[in-house]
């Protein structure tokens, strides 16, 4: 049973994004919308159309980050990677760059990079524009600057014929609809950056009263990252962002009544049951001990080989050039011999010498150095020959002269001299008699206690991570307060849970346990949970674009954008509600200036009447 709960982390590489080719349905007899889900975690697309030779699902999904390097010294461009061609987020977390500030895009070079991507991937074909229609989730109560440079954006550069903005978790509260639309409902959603309670009467937003709580997966995974790093201060490095979302999403739960679960975590026999323990990789190539003499004694074999091998290779190198230059320096000599004095001067100018005897004597230098070079060469050859295994290597003999070359290769070999010190066989203790002192596997793995429930925790209890606001079972009550008792059972009948952070198992009890708590005695509330909390938000815009395709409610299209600015939004079931900009009134002008004198002439000696 201990054995079970050991789980190997993934560190799953994500596979680069093929190019699609699209159907012919996706084109003819219009072009079909295009979807995209413009989350701050990951960014889905995909098509929307009746007919079924198109898929109903997204058919790219990847992380929306990009990583833009500096390039190389020689002269190479920058090279920018976005979403899954990144292949692992951890070599280049520094270099790591997103479009959004929470769940706002604000930096609209990084999304031009994601729709870029997007467009080349699905195979947009049409040349210089997009000519699909697209649907686009935006946060809730976008602020209206990044509307507009999204709108910007997408008319401008990519020519789109028109656009759409809706809400993504509203979009998810539409594909799951349990009633006659339209119905009322709260709407619960939790995504990477943030925690949203939506209140939505007769199928529409009520954005007056909607409240945000700035916690989410993000601070989650940032949280439990900080707690095994305080708790495994040798594994520092390893404890990455990536291996805690893994464990989020595959280990971590949310507990119904939190202390009542941290008293059942102090008992020896509960937290033997439950914790699960996560093996970091490691090598058993670390314990030096586990090596047998014969695999020692190989290894050192091994290791004069090499030796031996790169000293004899210098030792060519060397014999070459120094023949080289030896050839040269007899060239320059028979110059001499010959009386070509000229071109004699000429050379030994070059070699910066002076005389024929500085000539002479660096001939015979060099003719000594070759000839005790191919001495070593041909001992060393002899050498090989002998038994390295039984025989400590000699040292190479020195040269009478004690040339520096010589010196050199002696002390090169001294220096390894100690990785090959003979062993006495008959003083060593069998290996089977050595065992490690701990357990490698053991020392790489990290204890999952109550690091399970403290984590997801932090979106009902903010205050565990320093931060000053309310979680969601007090924000929850707070806007339900803010609605007569009618509407508020109205809107408890039909409590949704949507996004990715909602996936905790728990969770759902939880909600109900708190509404439990907060509603009066003996009345009624049902909590539902998204079919996929992850991926509804994209099947419910696909399901509005659908059915919407032919009608003008809800589209924006490029005159609306030229005489309406790019803040303009049309409302429709799963959107904002749209506030335009209201300027400032600006007060009337006088028709009659005053003169820069005129007011000290006019004026009377009175200092009140001045004033």
């Amino acid at each position: 049973a201990a054995a079970s709960r050991v789980f190997a982390f993934r560190d799953a590489r994500w596979a680069p994004d093929p190019v699609l080719e699209p159907s012919a349905a996706v084109r003819t007899p219009h072009p079909v919308p295009l979807v995209i889900d413009n989350g701050s975690f990951q960014t889905r697309a995909g098509w929307a159309s009746a007919d079924p030779a198109v898929p109903a699902e997204p058919l790219l999904r990847f992380r929306s980050l990009a990583a833009r390097s500096r390039g190389a010294r020689g002269g190479a461009g920058a090279e920018t990677q976005v979403g899954n061609d990144l292949g692992s987020p951890e070599p280049l977390r520094w270099l790591l760059r997103s479009p959004f500030d929470r769940n706002v895009p604000v930096q609209l070079e990084l999304q031009e990079l994601l729709l870029d991507h997007v467009f080349q991937r699905l195979g947009v074909a049409s040349q210089g524009c997009v000519d699909h229609p697209i649907v686009l989730t935006e946060a809730v109560c976008n602020p209206l600057y990044s509307r507009q440079m999204m709108s910007e954006l997408l008319f401008e550069c990519y020519q789109v014929p028109k656009v759409s903005y809706g809400v993504d978790s509203l979009y998810s509260f539409y594909h799951n609809r349990r009633q006659k639309w339209p119905c009322s409902g709260l709407v619960i959603s939790s995504g990477y950056q943030c925690t949203h309670i939506l209140p939505v009467l007769e199928g529409r937003l009520d954005a007056k009263n909607c409240k945000r709580i700035n916690l989410g997966g993000c601070q989650a995974a940032v949280y439990l990252q900080r707690l095994l790093q305080l708790k495994y201060p040798g594994h520092f490095a390893a404890i990455t962002l990536s291996r805690m979302e893994e464990i989020l999403h595959e280990h971590s739960y949310v507990a119904e009544d939190y202390i009542e679960e941290l008293q059942k975590w102090r008992s020896p026999e509960y937290y033997e049951n439950n914790m699960h323990k996560m093996q970091l990789p490691f090598s058993n190539k670390l314990l030096g001990s586990t090596l047998t003499s014969e695999e020692k004694q190989e290894r050192r074999q091994q290791q004069l080989r090499r030796l031996q091998e790169l000293n004899a290779r210098r030792r060519e190198e060397k014999l070459q050039l120094d023949q080289e230059r030896l050839d040269r320096l007899l060239y320059i000599q028979e110059l001499l011999e010959d009386g070509q004095m000229d071109q004699f001067h000429k050379a030994l100018v070059e070699l910066n010498m002076d005389s024929a005897e500085e000539l002479q004597s660096y001939i015979n230098k060099l003719s000594l150095s070759v000839e005790q070079t191919k001495q070593k060469i041909l001992q060393a050859e002899v050498n090989i020959e002998v038994d390295v295994v039984d025989s400590k290597p000699e040292t190479p003999d020195l040269d009478p002269l004690g040339s520096e070359h010589s010196l050199e290769d002696v002390e090169s070999i001294n220096e390894f001299e100690p990785l090959f010190a003979e062993e006495q066989p008959e003083v060593e203790k069998p290996v089977a008699a050595v065992q490690p002192v701990f357990n490698l596997a053991e020392y790489h793995q990290l204890f999952l206690g109550t690091e399970r429930i403290r984590a997801p925790e932090i979106v009902f209890q903010p205050s565990l991570i320093g931060e000053d606001q309310a979680g969601i079972a007090e924000t929850m009550q707070y806007v339900l307060e803010r609605y007569p008792k009618e509407q508020q059972a109205i809107l408890v009948q039909n409590v949704f849970l949507t996004g990715g952070n909602t996936m905790y198992p728990g969770l759902k009890a939880r909600v109900q346990k708190e509404l439990l708590e907060m509603r009066p005695f003996q009345s009624s509330f049902q909590v539902h949970l998204a079919s996929s909390p992850v991926l509804d938000a994209w099947y419910g815009a696909r399901d509005w674009a659908v059915e919407y395709m032919s009608r003008e409610e809800g589209w924006i299209t490029r005159k609306d954008y030229e005489e309406k600015g790019g803040e303009y939004l049309k409302e429709h079931c799963a959107s904002n509600v749209y506030v335009p900009i209201r300027l400032p009134k600006q007060a009337p002008r006088t028709t009659e200036a005053l003169a820069p004198g005129r007011a000290l002439t006019s004026s009377t000696g009175n200092p009140c009447e001045q004033a």
